[in-house]
Formats: structure tokens, C-alpha cells, sequence
């Protein structure tokens, strides 16, 4: 088993709070975040973005090793991942998070590369934390 962590602080409650995330890596070290940040465009980032952020690169790794097992040891691919949040009652929900990826792949056909896609898409660890819609947008060219 692999165990990852982070810590979050929030100082103050509510709207007029505001907190700061550090991961274990030390990539995020004391990074702001509250309410600005999240619901509005104030700067420091957000659990949303976090997520985003970790979709995409679990996703893209996923397959990037799925490329590997079929011999493919070149290409380029590169994923955004727009993470959507809605009001769910007294709250706030993750609904869905849409995939974009531009690949670029010498040595698998197209349909093969679009398979290999959707097998990450629901495989992939984060993918399958999240209890949201997710789509899958692919682009086969440079990235």
C-alpha cells in the first residue's frame, strides 16, 4: 500500500478565513487558498484545481503505461482535466470532470489510441475516486 499526504490549516472561519495547503512532496508548501480563490478569482489556489490537477496527470500516466505494455515507446501526450462544481443542496458537489487530451503517437492507429483512451479514462485511481460524469475529448496530433 502507498500512502500520500497533505495538510490543510484554515485560519478564521467562513468567507473572511483563509487557509494554506502543503503536500508531503513539498510541491505545495504553504500555498493560500478560501473563499477568493475557490468561488471567485482571487489568487492562491483551490481543491478543485487540485483535483483537476491530479486527474489529468493520473489519467495521462495511465496511458502513457497502457501505450508502453503495447510496445509504444515515443509520443507525446498532454491532458487538461476542467473539474465542474454545482450547488447540491446546502452545499457543493463535484458533477464531472471533462477530459481533453492532444496526443501525438507514431506507431498505433488512431481507433487504437481513442480504445486505450477510454480504458484509462475509467481506470485510472483518480478516476475512479471521483463520483462525477466524466468525458473524454481526444485530439491525435501535436500537442
Amino acid at each position: 500500500m502507498i500512502t500520500r499526504t497533505a495538510t490543510a490549516r484554515y485560519e478564521g472561519m467562513g468567507k473572511t478565513g483563509q487557509g494554506w495547503i502543503s503536500t508531503q512532496s513539498g510541491v505545495l508548501q504553504q500555498q493560500r487558498y478560501g473563499f477568493n480563490s475557490r468561488f471567485e478569482d482571487g489568487a492562491g489556489t483551490n481543491p478543485e484545481e487540485l483535483i483537476a490537477a491530479a486527474h489529468a496527470g493520473c489519467f495521462t500516466m495511465a496511458l502513457s503505461f497502457a501505450l508502453a505494455g503495447k510496445g509504444i515507446e515515443e509520443g507525446t501526450l498532454e491532458t487538461t482535466a476542467k473539474v465542474k462544481v454545482d450547488r447540491d443542496g446546502e452545499g457543493f458537489k463535484v458533477t464531472r470532470s471533462d477530459l481533453s487530451l492532444t496526443a501525438s503517437v507514431p506507431g498505433i492507429a488512431d481507433e487504437d489510441l481513442r480504445a486505450l483512451a477510454e480504458t484509462a479514462k475509467v481506470n485510472c485511481p483518480i478516476s475512479k475516486v471521483l463520483n462525477a460524469e466524466m468525458t473524454l475529448d481526444v485530439t491525435i496530433g501535436n500537442p
